[in-house]
């Protein structure tokens, strides 16, 4: 995965918040916090994984299938920019 600096950035800071998301599950937890709040928390964290699971997505189809040269109006590329979309709005 060859990312630019600054999306690697983006998905180190999201895996941080998500780290956190998960230490607060594993309090809850261990505090014995009612149901709803545990399955509040845990999905929580399973939307923020959902996240970084269709970024990585995203950056791969841009990546891979996108050629910068192709212009926009490029089936290849207008199927590419779809799936994005697509990703998207299962996983987030």
């Amino acid at each position: 995965m060859s990312q630019v600096e600054k999306e690697k950035k983006k998905l180190l800071n999201r895996l941080k918040r998500l780290k956190g998301q998960i230490e607060a599950l594993e309090r809850a937890i261990e505090e014995d916090k009612e149901c709803a709040r545990v399955l509040q928390q845990a999905t929580s964290c399973r939307g923020a994984l959902d996240g970084v699971i269709a970024e990585v997505i995203e950056d791969h189809v841009r990546e891979r299938m996108i050629d910068p040269a192709a212009p926009k109006n490029d089936p290849r590329t207008q199927a590419a920019e779809e799936l994005v979309e697509i990703v998207h709005a299962y996983l987030t």
